[in-house]
């Protein structure tokens, strides 16, 4: 038995005891200093990055979850309003939240006032623990309903679980703190100056992807549902859903900077992504409507010039090309019945 793990057996113990007996001073205590040795380390001081008049980020250069990055793959979105900080996905661990307050802190002497977390995977909503612990917890957590539904379900623990895995316990010591407060396509959350619409248009990257319009600024936070020089996890969503909202979002929005999960903000984000999901999905519709088998359909991915173009430049291709086919290939075998 490592010492790490002792001592949150021994945690664990204590805790039965309280139940048991009542709390007891000592125990409580010593608990609670055991609960900070098993915390994973801080994370170092990423810096705030102005990107519109009223919205702020924290850029995260990595895409993938690591043990030397700690779990800081999802950008951090700050909307600065009259009425106090908003913040859209809080990041993967209560670690990364702690360091986004503290670089809050020293640009404003105003609360944090909200937090909307945009899907259900863990890297956009478990710094939720910072937040709470630093801002009380009644602070509103917004989320679709799909998305609260998940992770106060199965996805909360499993995303904890696997944060803690692939970051070798970086994030250990983060507590699953749920959004609460269901918000649907359409909903505005006014805050003073500043007007957050919300757009959900079905199964995207997800079945509750939030894309957040920051009305005044033409920008939109689209969280996973495009992403930059990197492919989004399809496992839970839908090539068509997303191309479809694609449609919607450029024809209902009026934005002119799209800021995604993962990957810089800019103009041509959902451009750059369109052209690599219809290059990876339609080869896989024809394969489908010419009675040509999986591999055959991966070839013809793997020649498509919208796919071949960003091979080299986009993060984790080698290794996930093969799965985000296998997907398309389902999902359009799926839609052709």
């Amino acid at each position: 038995m490592n010492r790490r793990h002792f001592f949150k057996t021994t945690a664990a113990l204590s805790g039965l005891l309280a139940a048991e007996f009542g709390p007891w001073p000592a125990v409580g205590a010593w608990a609670r200093e055991v609960d900070d040795f098993v915390r994973g380390p801080a994370v170092r001081d990423h810096p705030l990055r102005q990107v519109s008049p009223h919205v702020w980020m924290i850029f995260s250069p990595d895409g993938f979850p690591t043990p030397e990055n700690q779990g800081m793959m999802c950008n951090l979105t700050f909307v600065d309003t009259a009425k106090g900080l908003v913040v859209i996905d809080s990041g993967a661990s209560v670690q990364i939240g702690e360091m986004a307050i503290r670089q809050l802190r020293k640009q404003w002497r105003k609360p944090v006032v909200a937090v909307i977390n945009t899907h259900y995977h863990g890297d956009h909503w478990l710094g939720n623990h910072a937040f709470v612990d630093a801002y009380g917890k009644d602070l509103p957590l917004h989320a679709h309903p799909d998305t609260i539904r998940e992770v106060q379900g199965v996805q909360g623990k499993l995303w904890r679980t696997l944060l803690e895995q692939w970051t070798n316990q970086a994030t250990l010591g983060t507590r699953v703190e749920p959004p609460r407060l269901p918000v649907a396509d359409g909903a505005e959350l006014r805050f003073g100056d500043v007007t957050l619409r919300i757009h959900h248009y079905g199964r995207v990257h997800t079945p509750g992807d939030l894309c957040v319009e920051v009305v005044e600024d033409r920008l939109t936070c689209v969280g996973d549902v495009a992403m930059d020089r990197r492919i989004a996890n399809m496992d839970d969503g839908s090539y068509l859903g997303t191309l479809k909202a694609y449609d919607q979002l450029e024809s209902k929005v009026g934005s002119r900077i799209w800021l995604p999960g993962h990957g810089q903000p800019g103009a041509g984000v959902l451009t750059w992504n369109r052209e690599l999901f219809e290059g990876i999905y339609r080869p896989c519709e024809q394969a489908i409507k010419d009675g040509l088998p999986l591999e055959a359909a991966k070839e013809l991915v793997l020649r498509d010039p919208r796919v071949a173009s960003r091979a080299r430049e986009t993060k984790g291709f080698d290794v996930n090309i093969g799965k985000y086919v296998s997907l398309a290939y389902l999902e359009a075998e799926a839609a052709s019945f």
